[in-house]
C-alpha cells in the first residue's frame, strides 16, 4: 500500500503536533512538521503531501479570536496552494483549534452569497471546557468517519459551539450530509438541542464536526490524536474490549487508507 505523506502544521502556540503526528504514524503513513513561515516561504512545498492536518493548541495565543490569526494567514498568503491541493483530490483535517483554523479559510465551502454559513464561538457557559464525550456519525462521503458509528473522544476548548446563520441554513447543511459529527449517542439532527454536557458548548444541532461537499475536508472539536490506546480511557478496565485500540485511531487509518 502506498505510504502517504502528511504536513503537519506548526504555529506559535501549537501543542498537539506531536500526538497527531504519532497517531498518522501508527496508521501507516508519514509525517513532517513545518512552521507556518516555512509554508509560506515554498509555498509549493505543500503539493509534496497528501494530507494537510492543522492540529490543535492556541495558535497565536488566540489572542483575538481562536484560530483567526492562523486562518488569516493560510487565507492572505497560502489561498491558492491550499485550493490547488484541495482541488488535487488530496484530504484536509482540522482538529479543535485546526477546525477553528480551517473554517476561517475557505476550505471547509462555508460562503454563500449571503456571507458565512457557519463559523465557531465561545462555549454557551463561557468557559473553556475539557471532558469525553459521546459522539454519533454520520458520514456520508467523509473520508474520515467511513465506518464509524459511534465513538467516544476527548474535548477540550472555550470556544467550540458551531453557530449557523439560522434555522434553513443549519436544515440545509445537515440534509446535504455537511453535518457528521454530532455530540450524543443519538445523533437524530431533528432533536432537540441536548443539554450540557452532553452538547458540551451549545453547538447548533448538537454538531461537533462539518466537512466540505467532498467529504476530503474535515474540521472536528473533539480530539481524535487522545484516544488511539484503550489506556487513554478514564474508564479503559471498565470498557467492553479493554484491550482494544481507541476509537480515534479509525479516523487516522481511514486516512492512510484512503490512498491504496
Amino acid at each position: 500500500m502506498p505510504i502517504p505523506r502528511v504536513l503537519i502544521l506548526r504555529s506559535p502556540g501549537t501543542n498537539c503536533d506531536v500526538e497527531t503526528a504519532h497517531a498518522f504514524e501508527r496508521a501507516g503513513a508519514a509525517t513532517e512538521a513545518a512552521h507556518i513561515n516555512q509554508l509560506i516561504e515554498a509555498p509549493g512545498r505543500l503539493a509534496e503531501f497528501q494530507i494537510f492536518c492543522v492540529p490543535g493548541g492556541f495558535s497565536y495565543g488566540d489572542d483575538i479570536a481562536a484560530g483567526r490569526v492562523l486562518g488569516a494567514q493560510l487565507r492572505g498568503r497560502l489561498a491558492e496552494a491550499c485550493q490547488s491541493f484541495r482541488e488535487a483530490g488530496k484530504l484536509v483535517l482540522g482538529i479543535c483549534n485546526g477546525f477553528q483554523v480551517i473554517i476561517q479559510t475557505g476550505l471547509l465551502d462555508l460562503e454563500d452569497q449571503q456571507g458565512q454559513m457557519a463559523t465557531l464561538t465561545w462555549n454557551d457557559h463561557g468557559r473553556y471546557e475539557a471532558r469525553w464525550v459521546e459522539l454519533t456519525a454520520s458520514p456520508g462521503e467523509c473520508v474520515f468517519l467511513q465506518g464509524i458509528d459511534q465513538i467516544e473522544l476527548p474535548i477540550a476548548h472555550a470556544e467550540g459551539k458551531i453557530a449557523v446563520r439560522d434555522a434553513q441554513t443549519l436544515e440545509q447543511l445537515s440534509k446535504s450530509g455537511r453535518v457528521v459529527l454530532r455530540y450524543g449517542s443519538n445523533g437524530d439532527p431533528s432533536i432537540q438541542p441536548l443539554p450540557f454536557p452532553q452538547n458540551p458548548n451549545g453547538s447548533a444541532g448538537n454538531a461537533a464536526g462539518l466537512c466540505d461537499a467532498t467529504g476530503r475536508v474535515l474540521g472536528l472539536m473533539p480530539h481524535p490524536e487522545r484516544f488511539l490506546q484503550a489506556t487513554q480511557h478514564p474508564s479503559w478496565t471498565r470498557r467492553p474490549n479493554p484491550n482494544s485500540p481507541g476509537d480515534g485511531l479509525k479516523l487516522f487509518e481511514n486516512a492512510v487508507r484512503y490512498f491504496a
